[in-house]
This record gives C-alpha cells, sequence and structure tokens, in this order.
C-alpha cells in the first residue's frame, strides 16, 4: 500500500511539474513538444537554398516512393506532421513550408499563385532528386496539388486531397459568407484570441494544446499579418476548376462533412471533373482531417494507395 501511494505522489509531482513549465516556459515547452512529435513520426527538420534564390525549411523521413505533402493557407509543415507518423513506414515522406508561410522564405513582391507556387513545389522535387510523385496537399495545399498535376501531368502518380481549394463554384461556405458580410478573414490573427479562435473554427475535433503553446504557436500567424492578407486574395480568385476538367491522374478526396471554411458539397462537384477520384466523407470532423484522426486519415489513404499499385 505505501508503494502504491508513493507511486501516486510521484505521479502527481510529474504532472505538476509539466503544468508549471508549459505556464513558465510555453516557448520551450511548445519546442519541445514539436520536436517530440517530430520524432515520433520519423522527420527530420531540414533546409536547402534553390538555384532561384528561394529558401525551403522542410521536414522529411521514411523510405519507399516520395510522397510530397503541402499544406494550406495560415499553416505550416507540422500541420502533416501527426499524420506522418502513419505513412513513414511506407514512403518518403517530404512536407516543406511553402514560401510565404512557417520558416520558409517570405518575400512580399513574389507571385503567391496556386500555379507559382506548384512551379516551386517542383523546383524543389527536383532539388531532392525526384522526378515522379505522389502528392497530398490540404486547402490551399491541394489547390497547389492540383495545378501541380495540370501543368507536369507525367510527373504526378496520384493526388490526395484533404478538403481542397480553388474549386469557388460550390455553395458559399461559413467563411466565405463572413467575408462577405464583415469583410473579416476568420482564418487571420491580429492577436493570440484571434487565433485561438481560428483553431476552433477549422476543426471540429481538434487536439487538446494547453493556452500558453497556443498563443506561443500564434506568434508566427500575428507576425505575417500583413502578407498572408496578400496571399488568401491571390489564392481566392486563383481557380483550379478549368485546369482539373478530365485529369486522369488517380486521386483521394477527402472531406470533413463539418467543414465550415470551404463547403462539403464541393467534394461533389470535384469528383465528377477528375473521372480517376474517389471520395471519403469523413464524420464529424472539420476542415483538416489528418490533425483531427491522423490514423484514420492515412489509413484511408494507405488503402487508396494499395487500390491504385494494384491496378498498375
Amino acid at each position: 500500500m505505501r508503494i502504491v501511494k508513493t507511486v501516486l505522489i510521484f505521479i502527481i509531482i510529474c504532472i505538476l511539474a509539466g503544468i508549471g513549465f508549459v505556464y513558465l516556459a510555453p516557448q520551450k515547452a511548445t519546442s519541445l513538444a514539436m520536436d517530440m512529435e517530430r520524432q515520433r513520426s520519423g522527420l527530420t527538420r531540414k533546409e536547402i537554398n534553390l538555384p532561384n534564390g528561394i529558401h525551403y525549411v522542410y521536414l522529411e523521413g521514411g523510405k519507399g516512393e516520395p510522397l510530397i505533402l503541402l499544406h494550406g493557407f495560415g499553416a505550416n509543415k507540422d500541420n502533416f506532421t501527426r499524420v506522418a507518423r502513419f505513412l513513414t513506414p511506407h514512403y518518403r515522406v517530404i512536407i516543406p513550408d511553402h514560401l510565404g508561410f512557417g520558416e520558409s522564405g517570405h518575400p512580399h513582391d513574389a507571385d503567391y499563385s496556386s500555379s507559382a507556387q506548384a512551379a516551386r513545389i517542383r523546383v524543389l522535387a527536383q532539388a531532392l532528386g525526384i522526378t515522379k510523385v505522389h502528392l497530398g496537399g490540404s486547402s490551399m495545399g491541394g489547390q497547389i496539388s492540383m495545378m501541380y498535376a495540370f501543368f507536369y501531368p507525367d510527373e504526378v502518380k496520384s493526388l490526395w486531397l484533404i478538403d481542397p481549394g480553388g474549386i469557388w463554384s460550390a455553395p458559399p461556405s461559413e467563411l466565405r459568407q463572413i467575408i462577405i458580410k464583415t469583410g473579416k478573414n476568420p482564418l487571420m490573427a491580429k492577436n493570440e484570441d484571434e487565433f485561438a479562435k481560428i483553431f476552433a473554427f477549422v476543426m471540429a475535433d481538434p487536439p487538446f494544446i494547453p493556452k500558453p503553446m497556443l498563443n506561443t504557436m500564434a506568434q508566427e500567424r500575428i507576425l505575417n499579418y500583413d502578407l498572408e492578407g496578400l496571399i488568401f486574395k491571390e489564392s481566392s480568385v486563383d481557380s483550379a476548376e478549368k485546369y482539373v476538367t478530365g485529369l486522369t491522374t488517380p486521386t483521394l478526396i477527402v472531406w470533413g462533412d463539418k467543414d465550415r471554411v470551404i463547403n462539403p458539397a464541393t467534394a461533389d462537384i470535384l469528383h465528377k471533373l477528375m473521372p480517376a477520384s474517389e471520395v471519403i466523407i469523413m464524420k464529424g470532423l472539420g476542415h483538416l482531417p489528418m490533425i483531427e484522426q491522423p490514423r484514420q486519415s492515412a489509413e484511408d489513404y494507405l488503402k487508396f494507395r494499395n487500390s491504385i499499385d494494384k491496378a498498375k
């Protein structure tokens, strides 16, 4: 009995110490938590300067066929860290910060259209020795992935589109209705409170993150506010719809049925445009299924990849 009490006391002390560390040193706690998540997923942070002068920071891990995963607007490479844990045992996973986000370069005079971003990702892929690639993209990253597949169809072996942007003929989403009514973008943050609201807006089933760590994560978005405004305008008017019509790249379209950012009805529209596509609607999830339910997202993707491998 005395041993049990001792163990319980030790556990309580460890929990209190952990809580204290998060509140007293939130930046360090956030950095350590991120490093642990990356290590758990078999990912290593890397960086590269491309011949065109662009600086990319990316995560890489695993072996096998290359799988490049592209994050969405306002996000960064760590949006795919959780799901990568189930993918690195099968593929060489590469997750860059797009130009204008995260730790990659932030030039204010760059072209941030989806076609320009796709061309840059191709240059990155070539610099990493990749000529044939499987692409996955979330939101804006999905839009960029579609443009990559259109411009370089012989180089893209498959697409994994997670609540992708660029298909604007769908019914207006809650996000678009708010922007039209108020002129304010709920995906952008000038302060920590606004960032916390973004977190709740984009996910129906978000992972728990202590408020001090959430505030630390907010700083990247707050500092990037003006540039994000420019990028959002370019990506919002840049439609992928006419480009992907009839595109025969094998494609898995995934949508959270509680998505408030892009109307889930978009999934059916995109499916009809792309003859080699299939759709999975994930119940009870929002705009970021790969964060909300990483294991299920990965399992669905692995089944998709197995099916197209068997069809070869």
